[in-house]
């Protein structure tokens, strides 16, 4: 009987990151139909992939800070040994990623030669220029081309259509139910979920009080129940938020979720309001009808992968600079003036859930 090949895919940081993996994911699953498919993961994303069937197994990778840093990354390496895995595909650019894969003896590694980590991978790539003018999800795709485990020229094939939507299915339904039961969301309206945040810094967030006075705006002639969103870190953020527009029918779920409870949540949504962020990715991929901010980033390369997103973002000299912290005075987010957003979040759900449509 021979032994079924076991492939171990080192999976992005971020959860936007991994939400824009996806495609590349099934991709792989697609090409080895009969291989076992292992994540390797951080604790902050891997409960993102209780909701992809692709998946065999979930190594989620310690991911200790100082002293114990080493012994958590040895840790990760003999996780992978474990497994005997045959491919190695490592989709960040890091060189401690690639090294991973190396310590961990596998005998094929494949992933992008940045970082001067090329003598680390067996199947190295190197990263053309065409790859900046286009969204990201064919940044990982392209990767499987260039090391010759997919046949299909993704950049150039007019045919391929990435597959990054998530699809509701019945545990999905029962994690929401759970959570909207409990606070008594959904039952006099449609829900518009908001994510005011965006871990990666304050250059990527639009103002609070813009947030509050989109929701007043909002709430004033659609029957609308909202729900704030987001990480225990930003619960200042929402807290400020629910503060600010008071009232019933706001539900401040912000830091009271897992990311496993997170995503099914965010997909009984109705509307998604959001920055730049990972959350913004997941309401793509359920393909809610959605308004996406950008301030310091660019949407042609992050922007919602969605024809049912609306990305509202600014031209200034200064943008996308792609910083954490705006060194000036956040006029890409200044720009965007609450009546706008207001403006394009009725057309947009009008739009969406008019009675002739």
């Amino acid at each position: 009987m021979t032994a079924t090949e076991t492939l171990i895919v080192r999976t992005t940081n971020w959860l936007g990151d991994t939400v824009m993996a996806l495609p590349a994911l099934r991709e792989l699953r697609r090409l080895r139909p009969a291989a076992r498919l292992v994540v390797a993961a951080r604790a902050g994303v891997a409960g993102f992939y209780r909701w992809a069937p692709e998946v065999d197994e979930v190594i989620t990778l310690p991911s200790e800070a100082g002293r114990t840093r080493r012994r958590a990354f040895l840790g990760g390496c003999r996780e992978i040994r474990r497994r005997r895995p045959s491919l190695y595909v490592c989709l960040p650019n890091s060189f401690e990623s690639a090294l991973m894969g190396r310590i961990a003896g596998v005998p094929e590694r494949a992933g992008y030669r940045t970082e001067g980590r090329g003598f680390l991978l067996t199947h190295g790539a190197a990263v053309p220029t065409e790859l900046h003018r286009r969204h990201q999800v064919y940044y990982y795709l392209h990767l499987l081309h260039a090391v010759g485990l997919s046949p299909v020229d993704y950049l150039r094939d007019p045919e391929f259509k990435p597959d990054l939507r998530l699809r509701r299915t019945p545990a999905m339904e029962a994690v929401s139910r759970r959570f909207f039961e409990a606070e008594g969301i959904g039952a006099d309206g449609p829900v518009m979920g908001v994510h005011a945040g965006a871990f990666y810094g304050s250059a990527k967030r639009w103002f609070p009080e813009r947030f509050a006075a989109l929701i007043r705006e909002l709430r004033s002639d659609l029957p609308l129940t909202v729900v704030l969103f987001g990480s225990p870190a930003e619960q200042p953020l929402a807290d400020a938020i629910a503060a600010a527009v008071g009232g019933d029918r706001l539900h401040n779920l912000c830091g009271r979720t897992t990311l496993d409870e997170l995503v099914p949540l965010i997909g009984s949504c109705h509307l998604f309001v959001s920055n730049d962020s990972g959350p913004m990715h997941v309401a793509a991929a359920f393909q809610i009808p959605q308004l996406a901010l950008f301030g310091s980033t660019d949407p042609v390369a992050t922007g919602p992968f969605s024809p049912r997103a609306v990305v509202v973002k600014k031209p200034v000299e200064c943008s996308p600079c792609f910083l954490r912290e705006c060194p000036l005075d956040l006029r890409c987010f200044k720009a965007i003036t609450v009546e706008e957003v207001v403006r394009r979040g009725r057309e947009l759900i009008y739009r969406e859930y008019s009675s002739d449509k």
